[in-house]
């Protein structure tokens, strides 16, 4: 025997009828409130903001769906039958479940777009994201935000174990798994202390002799190591380094004091350009830019304070 809501399926024994066709819309049971709380199915309508037909149809469906009658309609107005007033108990428990559920739904959207946690590859987290944060703690002054600094490697990695929100790479393409954007471009450059040898040069580097030089370079999964070893790759590929750093500023530094020559963002650069005491190198036939870009897993576009950081980094040079 089948008994609750059961249906025969041809033989192959009873199905259960889904809950959502035997139970009411929650819209249909905060008219049925309506209709109580103010006596009258047209006032139920405006308050709801549907038609009175509309109201009335609603209605009706209702007690079809139930099997009973819900509503008794006069010229004085409407009152609820004796089973219409039981229903209307259970609809009233059941409508603030769902202002429970709702607020907690809420809140968990107000937690989500109070933080923001970005993942950012080091020369982008050292000379451009300050300046983009700064910007959007004027426009979203709530929100906390959390950095997470490595190479493009790691900043790959923390989007794909959802530890964080939006990326920011420099390498050559969009990571496995994720999706991206361009923001901006730079150019690598290379630099030397004053007193290197190839500071005195007549005539500009060759990619060979740069590809066959010790260098002071970023580590492995680096944006900057990776348009690097992409744009040497026909011409011997890179020497042993003589050093490798994990920090653009630890690289700077080794470079200042005359340990070798690198290969570096034009952004981190600047500063020791024009105060000399760095030196650019010229390097003749070798492309070395680069597209800046954010990432996010694939298939979940940027929302709340992540959108609108994404937004301000348009047009970064």
């Amino acid at each position: 025997m089948c008994r609750g809501g059961c249906e025969q399926d041809s033989g192959a024994g009873p199905v259960a009828v889904p809950l959502s066709h035997r139970v009411p819309d929650l819209g249909a049971l905060e008219l049925l409130l309506a209709v109580a709380r103010l006596g009258s199915l047209g006032r139920a309508a405006r308050d709801r903001g549907i038609s009175q037909p509309a109201a009335s149809s609603r209605i009706r469906s209702m007690e079809r769906q139930l099997g009973v009658a819900l509503v008794e309609r006069s010229p004085r107005g409407s009152r609820l039958t004796e089973a219409g007033a039981l229903v209307t108990d259970w609809a009233r428990r059941v409508v603030e479940a769902a202002e429970a559920f709702d607020a907690g739904a809420q809140a968990l959207r107000g937690q989500r777009d109070s933080r923001l946690r970005v993942a950012a590859s080091m020369t982008i987290a050292e000379y451009l994201l300050p300046g983009w944060l700064v910007a959007l703690r004027a426009e979203l002054p709530g929100t906390a935000v959390s950095l997470l600094a490595g190479n493009s490697s790691a900043v790959a990695e923390r989007l794909l174990a959802g530890e964080a929100d939006l990326g920011f790479v420099e390498g050559l393409q969009v990571p496995a798994g994720l999706d991206g954007a361009v923001i901006g471009h730079d150019r690598l450059l290379v630099v030397a202390a004053p007193s290197h040898p190839w500071t005195r040069r007549r005539g500009a580097l060759t990619p060979a002799e740069l590809a066959g030089a010790p260098l002071i370079l970023r580590e492995r999964g680096s944006g900057t190591r990776q348009v690097l070893d992409a744009a040497l790759a026909g011409h011997g590929g890179l020497a042993e380094p003589l050093l490798e750093l994990a920090s653009t500023t630890a690289v700077k530094a080794a470079v200042v004091s005359e340990a070798a020559p690198s290969v570096l963002s034009e952004l981190a650069v600047g500063e020791e350009l024009s105060a000399r005491r760095l030196v650019e190198i010229p390097v003749s036939g070798l492309r070395l830019g680069r597209d800046l870009r954010a990432v996010w897993r694939t298939g979940q576009r940027p929302a709340g304070p992540a959108r609108r950081l994404l937004g301000l980094t348009r047009g970064t040079s």
